[in-house]
């Protein structure tokens, strides 16, 4: 297909769903699910009407006789300009943080890639069967505690946009973190629904973790080097002040709820 063609239509290749065999999702290991993420084919997929960026759930051809992964696919051709971010880099941003969560250790944050897609350069993102009646909104009211990752990460990567919906509970109860498109801009843009931490201490275990990402992310450390291009260097610059603040002062800010929580709240 086009890359540069057109986000609206169904990104279909092959003519459908395993080519006329019924698709049978699979979940392989992690090491086969990141070569089918980096470049098994495209077989079917269609546009999820979410949010104001195209969006794409798809099935990666996974062995044959049916068998398929599923993954999101954001291309950068169907990324709406936006005001406070470069434009053709929220796919970019996606798979920094994914390269951040991962050295870190948390908060858990599919497995995600670069790659051409059926419209062009995207980020690929492993596909977490969800509940999609579990919102933040639930999670707070039991499990706060274990949300105290997601909001000191938001802290660390300036997420832009932190709706009570990018939080995924898988069938385990494992609460996953999606949606990081709007991330490391070098001016605060903290928008989140996480209220419930405002002032408040960062745990100090994750502080700690904090702390060990600093040599990282020096010039020359390998965090720095992974994100080299991802991001810009003033965006790397501050992703550096912001790290170093949160080390000196390790509190929540308290910010303005009418500015700095995002609309729609899911």
């Amino acid at each position: 297909m086009d890359g540069a063609a057109h986000p609206g239509r169904d990104a279909r290749e092959g003519g459908g769903e395993g080519g006329g065999t019924e698709a049978r999702p699979v979940d392989p290991p992690e090491d086969v699910a990141r070569t089918i993420l980096e470049s098994a084919q495209v077989i079917a997929g269609a546009q999820v009407r979410l949010g104001s960026n195209f969006t794409f759930l798809v099935h990666l051809d996974a062995g044959g006789d049916g068998q398929v992964m599923r993954a999101i696919y954001k291309p950068r051709d169907g990324e709406r300009p936006l005001a406070d971010y470069p434009p053709g880099t929220l796919y970019r941003r996606e798979y920094a943080a994914y390269l951040a969560a991962e050295r870190l250790g948390w908060p858990p944050v599919p497995m995600t890639v670069i790659r051409d897609g059926p419209y062009g350069p995207g980020s690929m993102q492993r596909f977490v069967e969800f509940d999609p009646a579990v919102t933040y909104f639930n999670l707070r009211e039991e499990r706060l505690g274990d949300l105290a990752p997601f909001a000191a990460f938001d802290l660390l990567v300036n997420n832009g946009d932190r709706k009570g919906g990018h939080f995924l509970s898988d069938a385990a109860g494992r609460i996953w973190s999606v949606d990081h498109g709007l991330t490391f801009s070098e001016h605060f843009t903290l928008r989140t629904v996480m209220l419930e931490f405002w002032g408040d201490p960062v745990d100090p275990d994750l502080v700690a973790d904090l702390a060990g990402l600093v040599p990282d992310l020096e010039p020359g450390g390998s965090l720095s080097d992974a994100l080299d291009g991802l991001i810009s260097p003033a965006e790397l610059g501050a992703l550096r002040t912001r790290l170093a603040g949160i080390l000196e002062s390790p509190v929540h800010p308290v910010l303005d709820p009418y500015r700095n929580v995002p609309w729609p709240l899911v």
